[in-house]
């Protein structure tokens, strides 16, 4: 009998890079080719391609060579990688990132340098393969081997014209200078506009040649601050025609089923710019004999949630969005301003709709108990953190007047409560002024100063924070999804780099033991009246970890918190909102529930912490802007200032009339050859022995100040008459113990 040809054996699918980093990451052992080949059965001719898909892996950097022919995922920079060209720092320099990076912190800093004449200079977005040198001080040299691929590249700016020339001047502060336009590429762009570009090849007129592709925005104003903002970080400015439909149509809540708050003399506390009102709060001294010296509080918030309802049109425009974006003459809002200013707004007199939290606090300020109820409100009158605080102090104007003695003073006795809590906790307690820029009637800033704290501020704060807690509580024990406003541990390296820091000025921060923010306040409290006392606090706030919103609970660590969440602000904030809908979920309070969410929330918690950095980007570039605005007509004035960063290019300064920020280059710091210690925070002069260091005084001389970038160029006073020369990019000059080395970057030069 003829025995039937056996089959071939099955074939096992080829791993991809995915699945090869897998098995690395989660073997306990060396892993080589064998080890992968065995894994996932591969014949003889998968093996060869095994071999040259590691290779691939090593030359990008994704994976590093061992000794016995193993292999390791990789946590350094290997000699060659594909990089991706960023953009350039403040000094022009080019600044890449490696495109395969899972290290531990953030990825090295790569700083591109001009190889052959053959290479065409990258830009940002294009990719090259590098060779890549460390400098020994973290950071790393790159220069391109070859192109990977080319990003089109395209420049925001505003349209100029210049003796008759068509100009582009640039809104990022890294660009080096300004584009030649031909007039035959303006796309009929008129002086003022604010455009998008595309570099071209060559140059005219001395300058690099552009090519305007769209003019973005046109007509007056183009080149506001706000505008150039709202481009740049490309935040959504227009709603939904359902979006708009809905809000308009928008009508009073019904009173059924809603706990009747209009008897209680609530009343809304903001700043005097403030344009919704989406909280109001009330105290009494709380009438259980078991509670001596106790408060009853009631936080009330607007009831976006009775408006808003999942997967609508405006509920798809507001995550889209995820907050609103507040600048100095303007606001982006999350909501319709038929909402936003109107039935979400508590304004005074009128009939509101809300979510409101009954709060029960003892004499220490610790909360006992607490209930969510859905209500109906009239507040009793507008508010402002001045007004109040003149009437705590004696000096009530008209408004105030009358709710001294019923209202403020209960309101008052709460809040001193409430700090004890914070106090026993122990909140980080940091010093960062906050500017504040006033605008004239004509759009011209008036005046720049620092924001007036006062108690009438934490008052406010610590009402919402007992609020969010109390939510937080509520639905963690209800055992309802929703997101945490999270607030992780220092990192190790952040807690060793403030460590070294804090040793260069002689303060002892111990290594291991459990951090907290009461270590944080000690180290405060020490500085708190020394010339260090700037440097410290901006080197704690710098040590904290970003706070985000996710659904595992982490605790809050600056506020000394277990659990933590955003409930007080759904007008502005879509993860109040969502906190919202959960709770009405858990305590059966009627419509507008969060119901069954198609979305994860994993994935809701990362955009809406994305969508409000976006936003703090975008505020922040805002108030440079008009801050070198403000500025632009006092070139050539001194200043006090303090170093807030030391890097090889040189020093960033922080104003203390204005809390503008510039940049001192390296190269006119004179002569000398200063070096970038990284420990230090310092340029120390290799030969003078001169040190400039973080949180250091200085008095500088404004020498540039661009409206358009917001970037500023300082110098120091004492050194603006020497006109060093810049110092050279070549070798430096041996240094005096006879042994010269290459250059390892631009500030060691």
């Amino acid at each position: 009998m003829t025995k039937k040809p056996s089959k071939p054996a099955k074939k096992s699918p080829f791993p991809n890079r995915e699945e090869i980093l897998q098995f690395i990451r989660s073997s306990s052992k060396r892993v080589g080719k064998r080890e992968i080949a065995r894994a996932f059965k591969l014949d003889s001719r998968q093996k060869m391609t095994l071999k040259k898909a590691l290779r691939e892996m090593q030359l990008d950097g994704t994976l590093e060579k061992e000794k016995g022919r193993r292999v390791r995922k990789s946590e350094t920079l290997p000699p060659v990688a594909v990089v991706e060209i960023t953009g350039t720092d403040s000094d022009g320099d080019l600044l890449a990132r490696p495109v395969d990076w899972d290290g531990n912190g953030e990825a090295p800093r790569i700083y591109m340098i001009q190889g052959h004449r053959r290479h065409s200079a990258p830009g940002p977005g294009d990719r090259v393969l590098a060779r890549l040198t460390p400098t020994g001080d973290g950071e790393f040299e790159g220069r391109t081997i070859r192109a990977i691929a080319a990003a089109p590249r395209q420049t925001l700016g505003i349209f100029e014209k210049v003796g008759g020339e068509a100009r582009l001047r640039p809104t990022d502060k890294r660009a080096r200078g300004e584009f030649a336009i031909d007039p035959r590429d303006t796309l009929n762009a008129e002086p003022g506009d604010l455009v998008r570009a595309e570099p071209l090849r060559g140059r005219r007129l001395g300058l690099s040649q552009a090519r305007i592709v769209e003019v973005v925005h046109g007509g007056e104003g183009s080149a506001s601050p706000s505008i150039i903002a709202l481009v740049d970080y490309d935040l959504p400015t227009r709603f939904s025609a359902e979006a708009e439909k809905q809000a308009a149509g928008a009508g009073a809540a019904p009173a059924k089923d809603r706990d009747d708050f209009r008897s209680l003399p609530l009343v809304t506390i903001d700043g005097a710019d403030a344009r919704d009102f989406d909280d109001a709060v009330w105290a009494e001294p709380d009438r259980d004999k078991n509670n001596t010296g106790g408060w009853h509080l009631l936080v009330a918030i607007a009831d976006v949630s009775w408006y808003v309802r999942p997967g609508d049109g405006l509920d798809v425009g507001a995550y889209e969005r995820g907050n609103s974006v507040y600048f100095p003459d303007r606001v982006v809002p999350m909501l319709p301003e038929a909402l936003s200013n109107g039935w979400c707004s508590l304004v005074p007199d009128e009939d509101r709709p809300c979510m409101a939290v009954h709060l029960w606090i003892d004499a220490s300020g610790k909360l006992i108990r607490h209930q969510f109820k859905r209500g109906l409100m009239r507040s009793k009158a507008r508010l402002t953190y001045e007004q109040i605080q003149s009437a705590k102090d004696g000096h009530p104007d008209k408004v105030p007047k009358p709710l001294r003695q019923s209202v403020i003073e209960p309101l008052y006795g709460a809040y001193q409560a409430l700090l004890k809590d914070r106090e026993t906790r122990g909140v980080l307690e940091l010093e960062m002024p906050e500017r504040v820029i006033r605008l004239a009637k004509d759009g011209r800033v008036e005046a720049i100063a620092n924001r007036q704290r006062l108690d009438s501020h934490k008052l406010i704060e610590e009402f919402m924070i007992a609020a969010n807690v109390a939510a937080a509580e509520t639905l963690q024990k209800a055992r309802r999804e929703f997101l945490y406003r999270v607030h992780d541990e220092p990192s190790t390296e952040k807690l060793d780099a403030l460590r070294e820091m804090l040793a260069s000025i002689a303060i002892k921060f111990a290594k291991g033991g459990v951090a907290s923010p009461k270590r944080f306040n000690s180290i405060l409290k020490k500085t708190a009246d020394t010339p260090h006392a700037p440097m410290v606090n901006m080197m704690v706030l710098r040590s904290q970890a970003q706070a985000e919103y996710g659904p595992d609970n982490l605790g809050h660590f600056g506020l000394a918190l277990r659990r933590y969440c955003h409930f007080t602000s759904p007008i502005r904030r879509y993860a109040d909102l969502l906190v919202h809908r959960a709770l009405i979920d858990a305590g059966g309070l009627g419509q507008g529930g969060l119901g069954k969410s198609p979305r994860d929330m994993t994935e809701v918690g990362k955009h809406l912490s994305e969508t409000e950095r976006r936003a703090a980007g975008a505020e922040r570039s805002a108030v440079d802007r008009f801050t070198a605005a403000y500025l632009e007509q006092r070139i050539g004035a001194r200043f006090g200032g303090r170093i807030n960063g030391v890097t090889r290019f040189g020093l960033f300064v922080t104003l203390e009339e204005t809390g503008a920020d510039g940049l001192i280059p390296i190269r006119t710091l004179g002569e000398d050859y200063f070096v970038h210690d990284e420990d230090r925070h310092s340029l120390r002069g290799r030969r003078s022995g001169l040190e400039y260091r973080l949180g250091q005084n200085v008095e500088i001389t404004l020498k540039e100040a661009n409206p358009v970038s917001g970037g500023m160029i300082f110098a120091l006073a004492n050194s603006e008459d020497s006109r060093a020369p810049r110092q050279p990019r070549g070798k430096p000059a041996k240094a005096k113990h006879g042994r010269g080395k290459k250059r390892k970057n631009k500030a060691k030069r």
